[in-house]
C-alpha cells in the first residue's frame, strides 16, 4: 500500500524511527514493508544490527505464512538505513520516537529533534502512557506533534491509536490519519490523558492479575487459562504482561497512579519485585513464565 505514482496521499515518503527495540524495530519494518525509506536510529551499533536481524527473522515469518513473497524481503531490508546519530533522522518528513516509556528521556529526544529537524518535520511519540502535550512542550513545533501509540507486535496488530496534544493541529493528524490507512492499520483517536485508552483499561487488569498470584489465589498458568478459556482471551493477562515487558507495564502503571493521582493504580509489590530481579519477561527469557530461544 505504498501509494500512486504520483505519492502517497499523506505525503510522507521518509520516515526516521528512534529506538531499535522490539517496538522500535517493528515499526521499522512495517513502513520499510509499505515503500518508505526508514532511518532507525539507536545509540548503539549492537542493538542496531539485532534490530535488523529481528526484522530479517519477522519477514521470514511473514513469508512462510503466504503474505509476502520472500524474494521481496532483500528490497525491504534495504530500505532501512541504520544510523546512530539523531541529526540524519531529523532529516525525515515524520520521526517516531520508540525510547523508554520515561518522560526525561524521550523529552531530551524531542528537544534534540526539534533542534535537527526542519521546520516542517513531524515529531510523533509511540509513547504508552505519557502526555503528548508535556512531550510537545520540549519543541517549539507543539502543532507537529502527535503520538502514534502502535499494537505490539507492530507488523500484526491493526490498531495505532493516535493522540492530539493540546496544539496539534488538524493538518498534522490529517497526515497521520491518512499514513496509518496506507500502512493497512486504523488510527483510532483518544484523548491526551495518561494511558490514553488502550493502557487505562489494560494495565489495571494486568496489575490485577499479578495481585492474584501476589496474594495465592492462583499460580500465574491457572489466571492465564481462567482468562483465556473464561473470557475468550486469546491470551492470558500475564503471558502479556510478559510480551509487552515487566518493566514497562510498571511504568505505565506509575505514569497512571502519579498522573491521575488514584491508588488504584498502585502497582503490585509483586512486580516491583520482579522488575527489579530482571525478570522482565519474554526479553529475559523469564518474568511469569519461562522462555526459551
Amino acid at each position: 500500500m505504498g501509494g500512486t505514482a504520483t505519492g502517497p496521499a499523506s505525503g510522507v515518503r521518509t520516515v526516521a524511527v528512534i529506538g531499535g527495540g522490539t517496538m522500535g524495530n517493528g515499526i521499522a519494518q512495517v513502513f520499510a514493508h509499505n515503500g518508505r525509506q526508514v532511518t532507525l536510529v539507536d545509540v548503539d551499533e549492537g542493538r542496531l544490527a539485532a534490530a535488523l536481524g529481528a526484522i530479517e527473522k519477522s519477514l521470514q515469518r511473514v513469508a512462510r505464512k503466504g503474505a509476502l513473497a520472500e524474494g521481496d524481503i532483500p528490497g525491504i531490508l534495504a530500505r532501512i538505513r541504520r544510523s546512530t546519530r539523531l541529526d540524519e533522522a531529523a532529516q525525515s518528513q515524520l520521526v517516531i520516537e520508540a525510547v523508554s516509556e520515561n518522560l526525561e528521556v524521550k523529552g531530551r529526544v524531542f528537544a534534540a529533534l526539534d533542534q535537527a529537524a526542519p521546520a516542517g518535520t513531524i515529531l510523533a511519540s509511540n509513547t504508552s502512557s505519557i502526555s503528548i502535550t508535556r512531550l510537545a512542550a520540549f519543541t517549539r513545533r507543539p502543532d507537529r506533534v502527535i503520538g502514534m501509540h502502535f499494537m505490539n507486535p507492530v507488523p500484526v496488530m491493526k490498531l495505532v491509536e493516535v493522540i492530539r496534544g493540546l496544539d496539534t493541529s488538524d493538518a498534522t493528524w490529517g497526515v497521520i490519519q491518512a499514513l496509518t490507512a496506507e500502512l493497512g492499520k486504523l488510527a483510532v483517536p483518544a484523548n491526551d490523558s495518561p494511558g490514553f485508552v488502550s493502557n487505562r483499561v489494560l494495565m489495571p487488569m494486568i496489575n490485577e492479575a499479578v495481585f492474584c498470584v501476589h496474594e495465592g489465589v492462583a499460580t500465574p498458568a491457572d489466571v492465564d487459562e481462567i482468562m483465556k478459556l473464561g473470557m475468550a482471551h486469546p491470551l492470558g493477562p500475564l503471558a502479556l504482561a510478559d510480551l509487552i515487558g515487566l518493566d514497562v507495564c510498571l511504568a505505565i502503571l506509575e505514569v497512571l497512579q502519579r498522573d491521575l493521582g488514584d491508588d488504584k493504580y498502585r502497582p503490585c509489590p509483586l512486580l516491583r519485585k520482579m522488575v527489579a530481579a530482571g525478570h522482565l519477561g519474554r526479553k529475559s527469557g523469564r518474568g511469569f513464565h519461562t522462555y526459551t530461544g
